[in-house]
């Protein structure tokens, strides 16, 4: 199981990102570009001491971080998008232990290229009055129950 966050926007979501990874064992990677300068200090201001913890890969695009995961099949395996544009709850989702559940960016979600990509795209069902959900603890919600179903109901 894996966590990419598509050109994230916010330093402090993906640090978030980033120790919730160290904390849950679960490998991340960062398509860029981020609308942010991704270096050590920001990202342990959000991440704290946990960077040494975490495993993450840095991918210059989208192009590149596909190359790699065609690379990489026994690690890489279906592209899971969240999205506001899906049917489905990621509650209703069977996920396995080879996933990439693929966050879009904080300030535009992802380019219809990446729909595409995709092998599933699920929604968080949420109040029809609200916007959206912070995205850090939209991830944080969904890789909960994926590691539930995958990891740790075993």
């Amino acid at each position: 199981m894996r966590l990419a966050l598509f050109q994230p926007d916010i330093p402090q979501n993906t640090g978030t990102l980033l120790r919730l990874g160290a904390c849950v064992d679960l490998a991340l990677d960062i398509i860029e570009p981020c609308g942010f300068i991704f270096n050590e200090k920001a990202m342990r201001r959000a991440g704290m001491d946990y960077l040494e913890q975490v495993s993450y890969r840095r991918h210059n695009s989208w192009a590149e971080f596909l190359a790699y995961r065609a690379a990489n099949p026994d690690e890489y395996g279906r592209i899971v998008l969240m999205t506001t544009h899906a049917a489905m709850p990621y509650t209703e989702f069977e996920f396995k232990q080879n996933d990439i559940i693929l966050m879009g960016r904080e300030s535009a979600g992802v380019p219809e290229e990446v729909h595409h990509t995709a092998d599933a795209r699920l929604l968080i069902p949420m109040n029809p009055k609200a916007r959206s959900i912070n995205m850090a603890v939209s991830a944080a919600m969904v890789v909960g129950e994926a590691l539930r179903q995958t990891r740790w109901s075993k």
